[in-house]
């Protein structure tokens, strides 16, 4: 894969992280690994990143950003916000149905404890602004809890590899428990469901992952840039008060 480089260490990291999680797959990806293509030791590696759980749950909450992202384009053109839900759901579970490297990267994100805190308060805060009229009365609590339920179910169609099962009769019943869950009624869930299923499911998916890592460097450069501008107006302030002074 041809790479762009960035020219600081922590982001180099990432970037090359995200490809070695989307290439070889997250459980062969190894911090040493990541360290050999950077030219780097080990140790470069654990100073920003502790352990490779710590590299997952950047790669996760820049993915999660992403993806909103494009969820967000899909709305504009007719998803509504109780869909980008469905769609979220969707685009995962029909990555993992069809790579084996997208099962082995989201079925970690879910089992690790960093990057399920992380979701979790995640979506909890935008399913306080989804569900607001259906959940008026609900507290945080029961905002938490039905997010763990909400997970569960998700794990659940994602890692799920029974034959017997369509894929589309697994999404389907996820998405009408989790609707259910937040207390949407039947007609409505039967028409986001439908609408949902009716997109290009495959098309979107594929879109998320290849368009991944591109996203990646992009947000790598822009941090970059605000470093560097940061850098040069503390230089300039640092500057103008040493003149002063003498």
């Amino acid at each position: 894969m041809a790479r762009t480089r960035v020219t600081t260490t922590k982001y180099e990291i990432i970037q090359v992280a995200a490809e070695c999680f989307f290439d070889a797959g997250f459980s062969n990806t190894s911090p040493k690994m990541i360290a050999e293509e950077l030219g780097l030791s080990t140790g470069n590696i654990t100073y920003y990143f502790p352990t490779k759980e710590h590299l997952l749950l950047v790669i996760v909450q820049m993915l999660c950003d992403f993806q909103l992202k494009m969820l967000e384009a899909e709305a504009n053109i007719g998803i509504g916000s109780v869909a980008s839900i469905c769609l979220e759901t969707m685009t995962v579970a029909v990555a993992c149905d069809e790579s084996e490297i997208a099962r082995d990267f989201f079925t970690a994100a879910f089992q690790s404890e960093l990057c399920r805190n992380y979701l979790r308060e995640n979506h909890v805060e935008r399913a306080k602004k989804i569900f607001a009229k259906e959940c008026s009365g609900w507290s945080d609590e029961q905002f938490h809890q039905a997010e763990l339920l909400v997970m569960g179910l998700q794990y659940a169609a994602i890692v799920s590899t029974n034959a017997e099962i369509s894929l589309q009769t697994r999404i389907g019943g996820a998405l009408n428990q989790i609707l259910s869950i937040y207390q949407i009624d039947t007609k409505t869930r039967q028409k986001e469901i439908e609408n949902v299923l009716a997109r290009d499911c495959r098309g979107i998916s594929k879109r998320v992952l290849e368009e991944f890592i591109s996203f990646v460097v992009k947000q790598n450069e822009k941090t970059l840039e605000r470093m560097i501008k940061g850098n040069r107006r503390k230089n300039k302030l640092t500057n103008q008060t040493a003149e002063e002074t003498i």
